[in-house]
């Protein structure tokens, strides 16, 4: 066997990319794999921390109901449907063992493509997007959309409708419009109903809340669903010239500070924040080349809880996407992806 001292030489002679696969390598045996334990036992905590809940009903009187192949399983007192620590969530019937989902988490974690993550897990490519889907919707249900307050910046950003994906053999759906090539650019100049209006609000503590609303140009209605019981009372807020905010203060009686065009901040208010967190959310979009509009409102919760962990390693990242992800209970099926429509709010 190999001393310690000549696996080390022979790493420091390898290249640079040959020492980052050694490093993968190591870091999926030994830090990936001591995670197994931590995230079922963190699952676990974290779904019954105020009690075992039926994930079928509700229902709080739950009693153990012995174990199948070595994990524990309930039944509930009211529905008498049995579960375990993972029903409901993304990993629910999955084959696939725990370290396998911690290593797509970490894939996921690095913006890989589908293709990409299934060549790295070991899993088909259709198994690949259920799984990142899953994850997401399970994200989302646990994120919920959160709340503003204080000084909080408002901005719209727009996204082009897309219908990506195989609609050759869908039962379901008919193409609203002529196909057209990705990338290409559309038939109406400026905002127009081709596009998706995703509105973003940050408060300065960190907060973020984003969702589609609606199509083209947004309205006071559509700002004022957004933010139904979600801002503080003494809430400040910083947004452009946009006449629909103006609407929208004197409905609710919000504080409102506009940052006039031309220029970039009236005193300590401005809207630097959310532009900034709009050019990031764009640029990292661009790596998927195009995304379905239905799924898009998974994908800003996606970039959402990246920015809350942005300064965390890519490991702890990785547990703490599946920990999360499979604390909610979220039955997410393979049935809705072929039904599922846009998301909006």
């Amino acid at each position: 066997m190999p001393s310690v001292e000549s696996v080390i030489k022979d790493i420091k002679i390898l290249g640079a990319t040959e020492q980052e696969e050694v490093l993968n390598y190591l870091e999926e045996i030994i830090v990936l794999g001591s995670f197994v334990t931590e995230v079922t036992d963190e699952v676990k905590e974290n779904r019954f921390s105020r009690g075992k809940v039926c994930p079928h009903c509700d229902h709080d009187e739950v009693s153990r109901n012995g174990k199948f192949n070595g994990k524990q399983r309930y039944i509930c007192r009211s529905c008498r449907k049995t579960f375990n620590d993972f029903t409901h969530s993304p990993r629910y019937n999955s084959k696939k063992d725990t370290r396998k989902w911690v290593l797509y988490a970490k894939c996921m974690i690095n913006g890989y493509s589908i293709r990409k993550c299934a060549e790295i897990v070991g899993i088909s490519v259709p198994t690949s997007f259920y799984w990142r889907h899953k994850i997401i919707d399970a994200i989302r249900t646990f994120m919920g959309m959160g709340s503003v307050g204080g000084v909080v910046e408002v901005d719209e950003t727009f996204f082009r409708e897309s219908f990506k994906g195989n609609h050759k053999k869908s039962k379901n759906f008919i193409m609203p419009r002529k196909s057209r090539k990705r990338g290409t650019k559309g038939r109406k100049r400026g905002i127009s109903n081709e596009q998706v209006c995703v509105l973003c609000a940050m408060d300065r503590v960190g907060n973020i809340m984003t969702e589609l609303i609606c199509k083209g140009r947004m309205k006071h209605t559509d700002i004022e669903r957004f933010f139904n019981d979600k801002i503080d009372g003494d809430a400040i807020f910083c947004t452009d010239s946009h006449k629909s905010y103006l609407k929208f203060a004197q409905n609710t009686g919000v504080e409102l500070k506009q940052i006039k065009r031309g220029r970039h901040k009236e005193g300590v208010y401005h809207i630097q924040h959310i532009n900034y967190y709009h050019s990031k959310l764009k640029k990292w979009m661009d790596r998927f080349n195009g995304v379905a509009t239905k799924y898009l409102s998974n994908y800003m919760y996606w970039f959402k809880w990246l920015q809350y962990f942005d300064t965390e390693k890519d490991t702890i990242k990785s547990k703490y996407l599946i920990v999360q992800s499979h604390t909610s209970h979220c039955n997410t099926k393979l049935e809705d992806f072929k039904t599922r429509k846009a998301i909006f709010i």
